[in-house]
């Protein structure tokens, strides 16, 4: 089994979903008491959405970049950035520490691809929304993301996820405003949606949904597992 590195915090509270699904799916495959080899870097999530919100992604990655060294330290064979907004430099992170990054992108475009579908609506934290690092690579790969319309709705996602969903608070006015801009995304052609912020999955499932939602969180998760599975 190779041996995973997490970079979590981003926030903790998600963090505690990848460790549960990966250990959750390894065991599910190889049984008895096997569970995953992973060491976790959690960075402080203040720093990172500060970092963000003044367009300091250089920081932002210095804080990541001393994160994966530390993971290649402790023996990882591979990097799980987990957050999608952290992607906005996996690939700079990758070329500098020469290890592998399980990509979320990457996996969530098979995911969709495997659905056959061509059209999502894209929710996440207002960096994966609005800058082009997310978009681009899913338009590469085929698929056509669209983002809620209004300035307004992106920031009512941007805000709850950091001050509500990121400290574990869940309230039900604040899913029904999820839900709403889901059905415009529908309405706006959307095949099925991403829930492309790893807090998202915490007040939004499949069962709120009339097309096919796309846990970013399960499906890194699930490509975490694979690679330490791997050949």
């Amino acid at each position: 089994m190779k041996k995973l590195g997490l970079v979590g915090g981003m926030s903790w509270v998600s963090t505690v979903d990848y460790y549960r699904f990966i250990n959750e799916s390894v065991n599910e495959k190889l049984g008895g008491l096997n569970y995953a080899e992973c060491v976790i870097y959690s960075v402080n999530f203040n720093a990172f959405v500060s970092n963000n919100t003044a367009g300091k992604w250089d920081d932002t990655f210095q804080i990541l970049l001393s994160a994966c060294k530390n993971l290649k330290r402790a023996g990882a064979e591979a990097i799980v950035l987990c957050a999608n907004t952290a992607h906005a430099v996996a690939d700079r992170l990758e070329t500098e520490i020469d290890l592998p990054i399980i990509h979320i992108v990457t996996a969530t475009a098979e995911a969709i691809q495997k659905a056959g579908l061509r059209k999502v609506g894209l929710l996440g934290t207002k960096f994966t929304m609005e800058m082009d690092f997310y978009k681009d690579k899913l338009t590469g790969l085929g698929i056509e993301p669209i983002v809620p319309a209004t300035q307004e709705n992106r920031d009512f996602i941007q805000n709850t996820l950091r001050d509500e969903l990121g400290k574990g608070i869940i309230r039900e006015e604040t899913k029904q405003g999820y839900l709403a801009i889901i059905d415009e995304l529908i309405a706006r052609g959307a095949e099925g949606i991403i829930l492309g912020c790893t807090e998202i999955p915490m007040i939004i499932s499949q069962d709120d949904v009339t097309v096919p939602v796309f846990d970013t969180t399960r499906i890194h998760s699930d490509a975490a597992v694979a690679f330490a599975l791997s050949e």
